[in-house]
């Protein structure tokens, strides 16, 4: 039974979806006006595992994300550059793209715009309206807040409070300071829509209950983003979505932590932020991808160059073990798997992720096996004596295929991998083989000094040395 932590509970249930085998999942997408960040990557990289998993666990799970592409940061930004806000939503809605691609993300089943949702927009409002839980001035269109009498119950705030705060920047011609904008009246040089309440565009947070309503109905299994969506955007959400249906809007509510840079949450406006186009200059994807997930999705995760360097190093051991174990015993892996042994060691990973998706565990439990794994083989190896490594090494290899294709890493060909390591090196490969075969003469001679100065010549370049039983092996250093 997977278990999930849901927001609006403030703990652990049972997963248990509205249809037996159908999930609708709802995960807040981009505000397309600038590149994105490693912070946007967490949500999307942690919901992409969730979505993955479901999916392994049998699972038809409808998949949604939106594009928010009218918005004041984009209509600022087109003002600026001298262009359409069309222009700029499009331009970061292919880089947002483009980086999903690079990160190993899956396409989601249904990814809408609000400038393709206007005319459910316009509906949703006018039944909020007719409702009695929205207003119109001066074109403008407002919500009740106090009309609905769950407010607060998602972000746990008190209703009280937010009246207070509310009162610092107050329009005087909203009915309560809480009250926020459905529907927003045109001003010069914005794009607009005709209403039933004259020229305009929608305020934010009715476009997510419009998009959720037309593509997965009246209430969603699962609805995500990050925790800073939690208030206002999620509590506004389910204010005007339950007082438009008269039904639950979400069964289980999921967010996902921030990315920090010195302890700050990394954002655009805070200007800490690593893009993720910045971030693969540097590191491969799948390193990102690993980093991303070698934390619980709910917890907060530290950003510096050392995590992601360690993120690659881990990559590298992983690789090199599975290299090893094709190399060296290749007849044992082709071996088909015994089903209790890859039972066995399958189950620390689907105990992990039924346990709210734990991706650290996961991740965790993999790199334990690769620990298991070289200590096997170099038994093996030193005693001839194989016959531990029979029924284990091809579960093992079974449990990196099935979680790989879970987690999006683990399953580069071994061949892709390390091809694409070689264009961080900087001597030939036939240099390589040449400085190891000198080394190996010196250390034959017991020339240490002269076989430091190799390891360490080739270390500048770029190579690390690894001295194992069956012989010197070379990798690329990052």
């Amino acid at each position: 039974m997977i278990r999930v932590y849901n927001t609006l509970k403030g703990e652990k249930e049972d997963f248990i979806p509205q249809k037996n085998n159908e999930v609708r999942m709802y995960v807040c997408g981009p505000t397309v006006y600038d590149l994105s960040h490693i912070g946007h990557a967490r949500s999307a990289v942690a919901f992409d595992g969730i979505y993955r998993y479901l999916k392994y666990r049998g699972y038809k799970v409808i998949y949604v994300r939106n594009y928010t592409d009218v918005d004041d940061k984009i209509i600022k930004k087109a003002n600026e550059q001298g262009a359409s806000p069309k222009e700029i939503a499009d331009r970061y809605i292919k880089a947002f793209d483009e980086d999903m691609d690079a990160l190993g993300v899956s396409l989601p089943d249904f990814r809408p715009k609000v400038t393709e949702t206007m005319d459910e927009i316009i509906r949703f409002v006018q039944t909020l309206i007719d409702k009695g839980y929205a207003y119109v001035v001066d074109g403008d269109v407002y919500y009740s807040v106090r009309k609905f009498e769950k407010y607060g119950a998602l972000s746990k705030k008190n209703i009280e409070e937010l009246e207070a705060g509310a009162r610092v920047e107050v329009d005087e011609r909203k009915k309560d300071p809480l009250d926020f904008a459905l529907w927003k009246a045109s001003k010069e040089n914005e794009p607009w829509w005709e209403s039933p309440w004259g020229k305009g565009r929608p305020g934010w947070h009715i476009e997510c209950s419009a998009m959720n309503r037309r593509l997965l109905g009246d209430t969603l299994d699962i609805h995500g983003g990050g925790k800073d969506l939690i208030f206002p955007h999620h509590e506004n959400e389910m204010a005007q979505s339950e007082a438009a249906t008269g039904k639950p809007f979400v069964r289980y509510w999921m967010h996902n932590g921030f990315v920090n840079i010195n302890q700050e949450k990394m954002s655009k406006s805070l200007g800490n932020i690593l893009t993720i186009k910045d971030a693969l200059k540097n590191y491969s994807a799948e390193a990102i991808r690993l980093f991303l997930l070698s934390s619980h999705y709910r917890s907060p995760i530290d950003y510096s160059p050392d995590v992601l360097h360690d993120a690659e190093t881990s990559l590298d051991r992983f690789y090199t073990t599975k290299e090893r174990m094709e190399k060296e015993w290749p007849e044992i892996v082709k071996k088909k798997a015994d089903k209790n042994e890859k039972g066995r060691l399958l189950q620390p990973f689907i105990d992990a992720m039924d346990d709210d998706f734990n991706t650290a565990f996961a991740v965790g439990h993999i790199f334990q096996e690769l620990h298991k794994a070289n200590r096997l083989m170099d038994e093996a190896g030193e005693t001839g004596n194989s016959s531990a490594l029979i029924p284990y090494l091809p579960a093992l290899y079974e449990l990196f295929k099935e979680a790989g294709s879970v987690l999006g890493v683990f399953n580069k060909p071994l061949e892709d991998y390390f091809d694409a390591k070689k264009k961080y090196i900087k001597i030939s490969e036939d240099e390589i083989k040449r400085l190891i075969n000198e080394r190996n003469n010196a250390r034959r001679s017991k020339n240490w000094a002269r076989a430091d100065e190799i390891r360490a010549e080739l270390e500048d370049k770029g190579i690390i040395l690894e001295d194992r039983s069956d012989g010197t092996i070379w990798k690329v250093k990052r």
